[in-house]
């Protein structure tokens, strides 16, 4: 069950600058029940009284609001000599995590210095004027990825982002607006009207993989579900099956995943990746998740990538590539099929068979 559509804070840690924002009051109201303390500085440390891991799942209850200085930032594509990976813009009104409690999370590790909280950033006026400046300079197709650094629905319920948001990219001929997530929350997709400049893609995995690793999301079925919703009412979606990640009898849960979702919809593009984790992550997640963390990463992971995370060894890699190309071809033989942030090594052996410049992220 996605249990984001039931979030409720626990603690509300209100900026004082914004303390009297209409938008923070608004927030503030659905939330009668959450303790809420105003505070001078936008930063919290972590208090020397609890661990990273501790600290990292009270802020799943945490609601931080506030504001930010830089929304939008370049991406370059560039991970090193040896990683592939297309150019973008990052959008970034919610950060430093979501309700969910995905062991494998790399912001986790990234935002533990500045304890973990959900931040939402209501200077939207900021937010609007930043994406028009990056749009200035070009006259190319421009993507705006909202889904690298949050989860791009669930949060939408209170936020109302995608109302905002949608009709905002509507009104630019070369401006996309790119949605990723694990929810099944798309009451608001379903309110309006789509259009061509938002693309919604879901983050699917074998459902034995959601049970274990992807607590609080929502299921296979219900994301599933979502996408068939939202394509039927006209928008357009991809999937990215990412992260892959290996277990007994893994051959039969992607498969099923496949076979599910192919029945279901046409998707314009499926990217694929498989698990990647810094290495200062393991003991942070063994000490949050337990025995989950510790069979996720009871494997024999290599080094050697440019990005400097840890992967599964090449040949499994392939393994692994070679048998959803296969399952997803015997359901749809024309569906662009990319790979993510994965080595050149791996991006030749399937490049008659992937496509380098259609990957989830971007437009073409």
């Amino acid at each position: 069950m996605d249990i984001a559509k039931t979030f409720k804070p626990k603690t509300i840690l209100l900026w004082q600058k914004v303390a009297e924002h209409p938008e923070a009051q608004r927030i503030l109201k659905l939330f009668p029940s959450a303790q809420t303390h105003v505070i001078e500085h936008q930063r919290k440390p972590p208090s020397p009284e609890i661990s990273s891991s501790q600290a990292l799942l009270a802020g799943k209850r945490t609601l931080m609001i506030g504001q930010a200085t830089s929304f939008v930032g370049r991406f370059d594509g560039k991970l090193g000599s040896n990683i592939h990976c297309c150019p973008y813009y990052k959008l970034v009104p919610i950060s430093n995590g979501c309700p969910y409690y995905c062991t494998y999370c790399y912001l986790a590790f990234v935002y533990r210095k500045y304890a973990p909280f959900i931040k939402i950033n209501i200077n939207y006026d900021t937010m609007f004027r930043q994406i028009q400046k990056a749009l200035a300079p070009s006259r190319g197709k421009i993507s705006f990825n909202i889904g690298e650094m949050l989860d791009s629905l669930a949060l939408d319920h209170i936020t109302n982002l995608t109302k905002m948001l949608v009709p905002f990219f509507s009104g630019f001929p070369n401006a996309y607006l790119m949605l990723l997530t694990k929810s099944n929350n798309i009451d608001n997709l379903l309110a309006i009207e789509p259009n061509e400049h938002t693309i919604v893609s879901w983050s699917l995995n074998a459902q034995e993989i959601v049970e274990q690793y992807e607590l609080g999301t929502a299921n296979l079925s219900e994301r599933i579900k979502a996408a068939k919703l939202c394509q039927d009412k006209g928008w357009r979606i991809r999937f990215r099956i990412d992260p892959g990640i290996l277990y007994q009898n893994w051959q039969a849960g992607y498969a099923d995943l496949i076979q599910k979702t192919l029945t279901d919809t046409r998707p314009e593009n499926i990217t694929l990746g498989m698990l990647r984790l810094l290495p200062g992550h393991f003991r942070l997640a063994t000490e949050a998740y337990g025995n989950r963390a510790r069979k996720l990463f009871g494997h024999n992971f290599v080094k050697g990538a440019s990005d400097s995370k840890l992967r599964y060894p090449q040949a499994e890699r392939i393994k692994f590539y070679t048998f959803l190309i296969d399952t997803i071809r015997n359901y749809d033989k024309n569906v662009s099929i990319s790979v993510c942030r994965e080595t050149r090594e791996i991006w030749n052996i399937f490049k008659d068979r992937c496509e380098s410049k259609k990957c989830n992220c971007v437009v073409w």
